[in-house]
């Protein structure tokens, strides 16, 4: 537990008897967790929370505006469909294979009401990887949109468990039904269906950068507590700035309204951002695709208090030549994850943002998204860290001989909690592997200071080891953040005869700039230890590739790299 005596106070103020976040012991398949007592027991009844904000818009995409009541019925109406006229029972799955449009949270909410496991899969797949995915999870029902049936198309005679696909945007192909004509006669009742929070709800497949992608199986408790963690969150950071907690927020001139810039299959995008502005009643905004100058339109349009994503997606925001144009007056707060975020962002936005409190977290598909998170005043104090788990949340950091080790040791970090899935779907070995007594071995390599602030020094596999000393691809990477002139950096390891491996690297130069390879490299050695200036930097115009979860695909770069050495 941290040692900073103003935190404990907070802590213990939040999670006191009687307080919404109460926290409690309860044992979970075997194994003693704390938890938040006053954690709803499954998205049906966080889905419930919704009818209460009526007529208020909660989706918009495009000129499509949903408000909350539109959605419940169209929900209700979907869930009894699946129930009445597909015959799913609480255990079946049922996939989502879609872009961020509104059927795809009808179909999300619709498949939890119904009891079904909701199968989200990656929409950038091609038609292989979705059979994959649908074959491997044993869905019954798909709901997708036209482009991703008509991947799946030439496989569904492959799938003989597949009995009903559901096509939204666009005229529904033969022998699928179309979402449109689900809404004909709708009805604001759910199916009678009983769900309990170790129930099985969803299958989020990981990202799949090397071999077949494995499903992280969530139960409803997992997702619950990952709502219950973003309240902590943004509680605990009211209080460190001095405010009642207990008291309501000040209500700005409009409405919580967030900018959505991940995929819904992630679990950012759905356990951290559509369940959570479902439940509090903020607005959420769609996009077809991810474009900075696009973003800073609805921005501005939609009167934005949130947006974030991916670091890169912020540095994208910072640097179009459309920011000065905009008004980004409504944005107080900017919240990422999933990749590590260098010092110079936070400097950035406090400089161009000032109404804004940035913030970084840490999680995995297999934590159900958020674990530890670092804001407000903590971030500012310590940018390099992830911050510190949620109040449940146990973190650990791990030798290779299995011992805990000590303040500030590297080693892999370890997790544990009410919010850490079961395992993975159908994979026992696999799930022996990463999961041990309720602990997940992240695979993270991470150090634990004397605050309990959690640093995320590398991958391990990312992990350059050069004539046996160990390089930390993120250390690097910061350090070409600084330079002006650089948008986008990745570390590799490239393979050398003598040594093992070579630093390298491949940044994105900023749109305009100019510099050169050995620029880069003495910048790098002004500020680092020689082993760890890059060898070899090629600099390009063009973004990093990144897989659906916003992290770089570094093997497609070292091959990349290797090959035109």
């Amino acid at each position: 537990m941290p040692t900073n005596v103003l935190d404990e106070e907070v802590i213990k103020q939040l999670i006191a008897p009687g307080q919404m976040l109460e926290i409690v012991e309860e044992t979970i398949r075997g194994v003693p967790l704390r938890i938040y007592k006053n954690t709803p027991a499954s998205l049906r009844d966080v889905f419930q929370l919704s009818k209460a904000h009526g007529s208020n818009d909660f989706l918009v995409y495009e000129d499509e505006r949903w408000p909350f009541d539109r959605h419940y019925r169209a929900v209700a109406t979907v869930a009894r469909w699946l129930v009445e006229e597909c015959g799913i029972r609480k255990g079946d799955r049922v996939a989502i294979a879609m872009r961020n449009f509104p059927e795809w949270s009808v179909a999300f909410w619709a498949a939890t009401c119904a009891g079904a496991i909701v199968v989200p899969l990656n929409a950038w797949w091609t038609g292989e990887e979705l059979k994959y995915g649908l074959s491997d999870s044993g869905t019954r029902v798909l709901f997708c949109d036209l482009e991703r049936f008509q991947r799946i198309e030439p496989h569904i005679a492959e799938l003989p468990l597949l009995s009903r696909v559901v096509v939204a945007k666009g005229d529904p192909p033969a022998r699928t039904d179309g979402f449109d004509d689900l809404m004909v006669a709708q009805t604001d009742v759910l199916p009678d269906v009983e769900l309990g929070p170790e129930d099985e709800a969803t299958i989020f497949y990981t990202s799949g950068t090397t071999g077949f992608p494995k499903g992280a199986l969530g139960t409803h408790r997992n997702i619950c507590t990952n709502l219950m963690n973003l309240m902590y969150a943004g509680l605990s950071g009211r209080a460190r700035a001095g405010l009642d907690p207990s008291a309501p927020p000040p209500q700005p001139a409009n409405r919580s309204a967030q900018l959505l810039s991940v995929p819904f299959f992630h679990v950012t995008g759905c356990h951290s951002t559509l369940v959570p502005n479902l439940a509090f009643g903020g607005k959420l905004v769609l996009m077809y695709r991810w474009n900075p100058e696009r973003a800073l339109e609805l921005i501005e349009r939609e009167k934005i208090t949130s947006f974030g994503g991916v670091p890169t997606m912020v540095w994208q925001v910072l640097e179009s030549p459309d920011f000065g144009k905009r008004d980004i007056s409504s944005v107080v707060s900017i919240g990422y994850g999933g990749a590590p975020a260098p010092t110079e962002l936070v400097r950035r936005i406090e400089q161009h943002f000032p109404k804004a409190a940035p913030g970084n977290g840490y999680g995995l598909t297999e934590t159900s998204s958020l674990a530890v998170g670092n804001g407000g005043a903590d971030y500012l104090r310590k940018p390099e860290s992830c911050g510190r788990p949620a109040p449940v949340v146990d973190a650990m950091v791990v030798g290779e001989g299995g011992e805990e080790l000590g303040v500030d040791e590297l080693g892999e970090l370890w997790l544990r909690g009410p919010n850490v899935v079961k395992g993975y779907w159908n994979k026992p070995e696999a799930t022996e592997e990463t999961f041990h007594e309720g602990w997940l071995k992240t695979g993270d390599v991470a150090r634990i200071d004397d605050e309990g602030f959690i640093y995320i020094v590398d991958r391990a596999k990312d992990m350059v080891i050069r004539g046996g000393e160990n390089v930390y691809c993120v250390e690097i990477e910061d350090v070409l953040y600084e330079h002006p002139a650089v948008s986008e950096a990745a570390v590799i390891g490239i393979p050398h005869r003598v040594l093992g491996e070579e630093v390298g690297a491949v940044v994105k130069r900023v749109p305009g700039a100019t510099v050169t390879e050995d620029e880069l490299k003495d910048f790098v050695a002004e500020r680092l230890a020689a082993y760890k200036v890059p060898v070899r930097i090629e600099i390009s115009d063009d973004p990093l590739p990144r897989n659906a979860a916003g992290k770089v695909l570094k093997r497609q770069l070292k091959d990349k790299i290797v090959a035109s050495a």
